[in-house]
This record gives structure tokens, C-alpha cells and sequence, in this order.
């Protein structure tokens, strides 16, 4: 560890954390915030208006106005998720297929990342370099070999083909992340750690995954996010199933069957929205925690 480089990494980062600090700069954040929360807002007003008419003839902020506060109401959320529409099975399902997509690659990147940063083995460099460029690889053209053998296997309708599929696009940037975050752990604890007579298994689970909280927080996010979002896998492989699909998918359906049916939309698109939203606020501090990790060694 070079004391003159921490040195000059401290510098950098102060004279950053000056430049973000400024009056200007919060000003622009303040505007960015307010940019993005503009229309999100707008679409939870027009998802409590009950009044369907007025949806498609005045703008969402003029029912703020106190004369058109009595239509408001809930009865579009009760419409979307009574047994018509049945977005609540589908917002089950989105759980059931979001979770073990985020923890299954979660576990398998870790246990990859350590051994790509702390095992040496003949061709390391060369088989991290091609787990690198796995993500430059389309996931269209995934699409049909992937169908075809989950066919073959019989796991097609399951929620395996989703758990399989998520897993397989999000481990090679979650090796990545984690394999960097990993890198920058110091030699010494892990070396300290060997010469107590820890294992590969002891220092993974004593010294390195307790050190991983922020890394593995800031993957979880990005990869909850994407799956929960996620249309084109949806489609793919589950459709329009009830007992498989989640969220997104009936929601695409709804915009073809009830493309005029703003009022139902509104509904479906916050009870999807609503649960990243919360999820981000919730771990938004491990989020930031995990991007600046690794900036300064040591």
C-alpha cells in the first residue's frame, strides 16, 4: 500500500466532494429531483381520479384544484385488482420471481468473485476475461436455444425458467462488480487470516463476506430493479400465464385490452412502480456506499 498514492486519492476526492457541495450543485440536484418526481406524481393523482371522462379531457393538476377533490377515490384500485383484472396474483408473482432472481446470482457471484480474487489457478485471467465479455452478448439472441431447452427439460410454464434465466443475464456484471469490490480488501487481513489458520471457507465467511455488505447491496438494487421491470424475459418465457407471469406482463396485456381504460392503467402502473421505489429509498445508503467503495484502498 503506497502512502503518497492514498494521498493523492484523498485530494481527488475532497476536491469532488467540494465541487458536488457547492450552491450550484444542489441547486441542478434539486431541479433533477423535481424533473423526475413531476411525472410520477402526476400518474398517482390520475390513478386515485375516479371520474373517467375527466382523465382523457383535463390535466392531472387540475384536479388538485379544491372544486374536483370529490373525485377522488380508491375505486380504480379496487377494479385492478378485484378478479377481472387480478393484478394482485400477478404483483405475487413478481415478488415470487424477483427474490430468488436477485439472491440465487447473488450467492454464485460471490463464491466466484472470491476465486477469481483470492485463488490462484492455471488460466484465472483468461476465464475472468471471458465471464467479462458474456455481457456484451445480446440477450435477444439468447432467446430461442434458451426456449428450446427449457422444453426439452420440461421446465417450461415454471417459475425455474424465469429463476434460470435472470440468474444466467446477471451473473457476468455481478462478478465483475463484486470480483473489483473484492480486489480492494486488504492482503493483510486476508493473509492474517491464513496465518491463524483460516481456510478458503473461514475467510470467505469471517473476513471477506462480512466486508461485502455494500458491494453486494448496490448489485442487489441494480438486479431487483431489472427483474421487477423486466418485459422481455416475461414475454419470453412465461406470457400471460396467471400462475407464472408477473406484473409487467399483465400490464402489457392490459394496454392492448384496454388501451382506452386510462383510469385502470394508472392504477396498475403505480401498484408496479411502487415497490422499487420503496425498495430504493429503503437501501439507497448501502447503494451509495457500495458505488464509492473501492475509490480509496485501505
Amino acid at each position: 500500500m503506497n502512502p503518497s498514492s492514498n494521498a493523492v486519492k484523498l485530494t481527488h476526492l475532497a476536491q469532488a466532494k467540494k465541487k458536488l457541495s457547492s450552491p450550484w450543485a444542489s441547486v441542478l440536484a434539486i431541479a433533477i429531483a423535481i424533473t423526475w418526481t413531476i411525472p410520477t406524481f402526476g400518474l398517482a393523482v390520475t390513478s386515485f381520479r375516479d371520474d373517467r371522462r375527466s382523465i382523457t379531457t383535463t390535466g392531472w393538476w387540475e384536479a388538485l384544484l379544491p372544486k374536483n377533490w370529490a373525485g377522488f377515490g380508491v375505486a380504480n384500485y379496487e377494479t385492478a385488482l378485484g378478479p377481472q383484472n387480478n393484478l394482485g396474483n400477478y404483483f405475487v408473482n413478481s415478488f415470487v420471481v424477483t427474490i430468488p432472481s436477485v439472491l440465487i446470482p447473488i450467492a454464485l457471484a460471490l463464491l466466484a468473485a472470491y476465486a477469481f480474487a483470492w485463488v490462484d489457478f492455471r488460466g484465472r485471467n483468461i476465464l475472468f476475461i471471458a465471464v467479462f465479455s458474456l455481457q456484451v452478448v445480446p440477450i435477444q439472441v439468447t432467446m430461442i436455444p434458451l426456449l428450446s431447452q427449457y422444453v426439452k427439460w420440461g421446465l417450461n410454464g415454471t417459475y425455474w425458467v424465469l429463476w434460470l434465466s435472470h440468474t444466467m443475464f446477471g451473473l457476468p456484471l455481478a462478478i465483475f462488480l463484486l470480483h473489483n469490490f473484492m480486489r480492494e480488501i486488504p492482503r493483510e487481513l486476508v493473509e492474517a487470516a491464513r496465518v491463524d489458520g483460516a481456510g478458503h471457507v473461514g475467510i470467505f465467511f469471517r473476513v471477506v463476506l462480512p466486508l461485502m455488505t455494500p458491494a453486494i447491496a448496490s448489485f442487489g438494487i441494480f438486479q431487483f430493479l431489472w427483474v421487477w421491470n423486466d418485459l422481455l424475459v416475461a414475454l419470453a418465457f412465461a406470457g400471460n400465464t396467471p400462475d407464472v407471469a408477473p406484473l409487467t406482463a399483465r400490464l402489457a396485456d392490459m394496454v392492448g385490452s384496454r388501451g382506452s381504460a386510462w383510469h385502470l392503467l394508472s392504477a396498475g402502473a403505480f401498484i408496479s412502480m411502487v415497490v422499487p421505489m420503496v425498495v430504493f429509498l429503503a437501501l439507497q445508503r448501502f447503494f451509495v456506499r457500495g458505488l464509492l467503495a473501492g475509490s480509496v484502498k485501505g
